[in-house]
């Protein structure tokens, strides 16, 4: 099968579609390896019986973050710690998830307790590059068309830069939407549940079907959308290329001023502010969540993580006041950042995915986590090297469903509402 027949299998049937993600898991798990765990006859017997359920979601195989407990798979959190943890129930989402029909489809890999240490998947575009982390699993089975839908967590960057590093949409809901219940908390005021999916139809579909907050079913926007175009303090390293891309995306959405009003933001410096802000309050919480880790398998942990709990260790007190001081203070006002807007557009990555040494830069998603506003990455297309690019588009907290319109409208105009999936062959 090639990638368009799998991209229009039949979804209305349970078992057909689990066949055919299982199908093209043959075809590529040896070369992207995006999957912790996978068991197919388990796989097989859930799509049975999802097949008399008439739910939102019956016919949709989703994969399944492995920072996400499951009682019927390891739940190892991207840990040697945890090899061999199994637990005694799933997590909130995964209940959700089977209650709306969905066929939960294995582990996929996630980064070493969803942080920066690069895990072995790879990047569907290129092999030698990162998938981007921590949600690296995730980000390559979707793209790489094993499954069209799959839930990730997101601390930093984790769903946002993984979907512009694999050419796909990532959505990080507003801080709360989601349950988060049953996952391996490492900072419990940024940890979120998001959906990284092939299409915005079936983005809003699972968020619809698994959301804690109450869908709003008529979303009136404004004509103009009211928009600002945010370049950070970290514009000058943006790759030239995401740069001049951006740049005409603004020109070409401002030429359309029935539909988009945007502006620039002078809100680089704040930007910046609450990105350091956002920092300092993850490492304290890491430092805290993962004590138990530290103190009694201090060995099992990676030199870079160690060495990242010793950094948050020296965190003075006062440090870690001011920047929750900030973050704050932004939430209960958010014109300070989004001024007369609604919307803002910055960069989602800060060029396309880097080698598999790293994982990629977080630093233009930390400060939309931290205000645990909804985000998203459009896909843009691809750079001078061949892979994806992706622009990120932030809303007013609680305005999830404003945001999932806007995008679809956003990527209409842009032409990026069908996106281009990788070929593989093992």
């Amino acid at each position: 099968m090639s990638v368009n027949d799998f991209a229009t299998r039949n979804m209305t049937s349970s078992q057909k579609a689990a066949e055919a993600a299982i199908a093209r898991y043959e075809q590529t798990e040896d070369l992207i390896q995006a999957f912790a765990h996978l068991d197919k006859e388990q796989v097989r017997r859930i799509a049975q019986e999802q097949e008399s359920n008439t739910g939102p979601l019956r016919g949709l195989v989703i994969g399944i973050k492995d920072l996400i407990n499951t009682k019927d798979a390891p739940a190892t959190y991207g840990s040697p710690i945890y090899r061999d943890n199994r637990p005694t129930q799933d997590a909130a989402i995964v209940q959700a998830l089977m209650a709306a029909g969905a066929v939960p489809f294995g582990k996929t890999v996630t980064t070493e307790f969803a942080l920066f240490s690069p895990p072995k998947t790879r990047n569907p575009w290129n092999l030698e590059h990162t998938p981007g982390g921590s949600s690296s699993g995730s980000a390559a089975a979707v793209a790489a068309n094993v499954v069209p839908v799959a839930l990730g967590t997101q601390t930093a960057g984790s769903v946002v830069r993984p979907a512009t590093f694999c050419g796909i949409y990532g959505f990080k809901p507003s801080f709360g939407a989601l349950p988060s219940s049953g996952l391996k908390t490492i900072s419990p005021s940024l940890d979120t549940v998001g959906i990284l999916g092939q299409g915005l139809d079936d983005v809003r579909r699972v968020f619809n079907a698994l959301r804690s907050t109450p869908e709003v079913s008529q979303v009136l926007l404004q004509a103009p959308l009211r928009m600002s175009f945010l370049h950070t303090p970290w514009w000058d390293d943006i790759a030239e290329d995401l740069r001049d891309r951006l740049e005409a995306i603004v020109t070409h959405l401002k030429r359309d001023e029935g539909q988009f009003d945007v502006q620039l933001s002078d809100k680089d410096k704040l930007f910046g502010e609450l990105t350091h802000a956002q920092q300092t309050i993850m490492g304290a919480e890491v430092l805290i969540h993962l004590g138990h880790e530290r103190q009694h398998h201090l060995e099992q942990l990676s030199p870079a993580l160690q060495t990242y709990l010793e950094k948050s260790a020296q965190i003075p007190t006062a440090e870690l006041t001011q920047a929750q001081a900030v973050i704050n203070q932004v939430k209960r006002q958010p014109e300070l950042i989004f001024g007369e807007a609604d919307l803002i557009l910055s960069a989602a990555a800060l060029g396309e995915a880097p080698t598999r040494d790293t994982t990629g830069d977080p630093v233009l998603c930390r400060a939309w986590t931290a205000l645990g506003i909804p985000c998203i990455n459009l896909p843009l297309g691809f750079g001078n090297h061949g892979l994806p690019l992706g622009l990120q588009v932030a809303a007013r907290p609680g305005q999830d469903d404003l945001l999932l319109e806007a995008a679809t409208r956003i990527a209409h105009r842009l032409g990026t509402l069908t996106i281009a999936l990788p070929e593989l062959r093992s």
